[in-house]
């Protein structure tokens, strides 16, 4: 029987993973469960895994190179999440470790994120329920509505397809930039990302994170943006420079943002910006709904079945490595 190690701790693996997942896996063998109040990484998670064959790993779980070398019996270490850059790919396929990433599960609900913290900043809904909350009446004034207001999409994935089309729905003219995608859809205009961020009242990055992305908000960008548009980040906080947007704020070139992400542990926004009155933020709940979540856990369910019959798996990343398939169990 295949022994499967899940290193969500029991809090992430209520809200992250879930009962119909764990029963998936429940169903495929012998399921080991972390019982620590976070989620398994370096020596402890060596050690949970000495004898397991499969690690489903919470996105908190780094898997460096000492992983796969400690762990001869692994065939495979399955990422609950797309984002994989703390697992060490060169490193398990010189082992022979199958690696997976899962797909994105999480669009709809990131996309609708975006549009109820548009929503919040234009009519300070935040704002006005903190005063009534603290027992104060809050002054009653003059909101923007996004009919009409230019929104700019900086990346044009997934996401960036969704919340495009979402506001040219709502009647918002929609500018895009990206240079290795082109946006053709019906109410959206390609533009280089100076003229976007020049002429968007809101601007939201979704492009991916990496060396080229990192702090693309910045200083600069910020300069760029029209004076009393607002910053929506719910993709990475490696894409915003934050002492850059703090200045931006205080200087009131931006007139407020909304955070989803930021530079704290787990991609959590960072408290000191996140008490500012002119942030919105929330704590890294974009793709935090049962649809979203399910969609990615039970995908690994799925992964594992598939990876157990000898079969890599839709999302495997790196199966002409795959040399450690012989160790399975049949």
């Amino acid at each position: 029987m295949a022994r499967i190690l899940l290193t969500h701790s029991p809090e992430t693996r209520e809200n992250y993973y879930g009962p119909r997942a764990l029963a998936g896996l429940r169903a495929l063998g012998e399921l080991k469960l972390n019982e620590t109040d976070t989620p398994l990484e370096g020596r402890p998670l060596v050690d949970a895994a000495r004898d397991c064959d499969l690690i489903v790993s919470y996105r908190q779980s780094p898997a460096p190179a000492e992983l796969f070398a400690a762990l001869p019996k692994l065939v495979a270490f399955l990422r609950c999440a797309i984002d994989i850059r703390n697992v060490d790919v060169a490193a398990a396929s010189r082992a022979g470790v199958l690696v997976t990433q899962s797909s994105a599960g999480f669009v709809a609900s990131v996309s609708e994120l975006v549009f109820a913290m548009m929503i919040d900043l234009a009519r300070g809904v935040t704002q006005a329920a903190s005063r009534y909350h603290d027992g104060e009446v809050p002054h009653a004034h003059m909101g923007g509505e996004l009919a009409g207001a230019t929104l700019g999409v900086i990346g044009y994935g997934a996401i960036g397809r969704r919340v495009a089309a979402l506001g040219a729905a709502f009647g918002m003219r929609v500018l895009v930039s990206d240079p290795y995608t082109k946006a053709d859809a019906a109410g959206v205009e390609q533009v280089p990302l100076d003229r976007l961020l020049g002429e968007a009242d809101f601007v939201v990055p979704l492009a991916v994170a990496t060396v080229e992305t990192e702090n693309l908000m910045n200083d600069a960008a910020f300069a760029m943006m029209k004076r009393g548009a607002f910053l929506v980040n719910v993709s990475r906080g490696n894409l915003v420079d934050e002492q850059a947007l703090e200045r931006a704020l205080d200087s009131g070139q931006l007139a407020g943002a909304a955070l989803d992400v930021g530079r704290d542990p787990d991609q959590m926004p960072t408290p000191r910006i996140a008490r500012r009155p002119d942030v919105i933020a929330t704590p890294h709940v974009g793709g935090l709904t049962l649809p979203a979540i399910e969609h990615q856990s039970m995908e690994t369910v799925a992964q594992a079945a598939e990876i157990l019959k000898g079969r890599a798996p839709r999302g495997a990343v790196n199966a002409d490595h795959w040399s450690r398939r012989e160790l399975i169990k049949t």
